[in-house]
């Protein structure tokens, strides 16, 4: 139990930290990367503010189970979205596996919380 607690947290905190870069999404190097991507502005602006609700959603523990479920599908479906962008674009395989394994820390947190709430019952 301990175990599974310490690694929900350890990845959990990584990808909140990673989100948490969507605060700095006006960044020049933001904005020209949605550009090679073929992704409009509006479109980048509306993850970041979907990134940042979906990091207060894993990492504050008070929020109903139902929430943090679609939290996890939001960040799922960016990080599926975010690979196949890159693959589609042209991009070495170097860019496009941050996404993957940002996906594998997603799982592993996944699975870490239904293990936690499984245990609580």
């Amino acid at each position: 139990m301990k175990t599974t607690k310490i690694i929900y947290w350890v990845t959990t905190s990584i990808i909140c930290l990673f989100a948490s870069s969507a605060i700095f999404m006006n960044s020049k190097m933001a904005i020209e990367g949605t550009t090679h991507l073929g992704i409009p502005r509006w479109l980048g602006l509306e993850v970041s503010i979907g990134q940042l609700i979906g990091l207060v959603l894993l990492i504050i523990p008070a929020v109903p189970a139902r929430f943090k479920e679609w939290a996890y599908v939001g960040f799922g479906i960016m990080y599926i979205t975010a690979t196949v962008a890159h693959i589609a674009v042209g991009d070495p395989f170097s860019n496009t596996v941050m996404a993957i394994v940002f996906f594998g820390l997603l799982l592993v947190s996944y699975t870490s919380y239904h293990k936690l709430q499984a245990a609580k019952v």
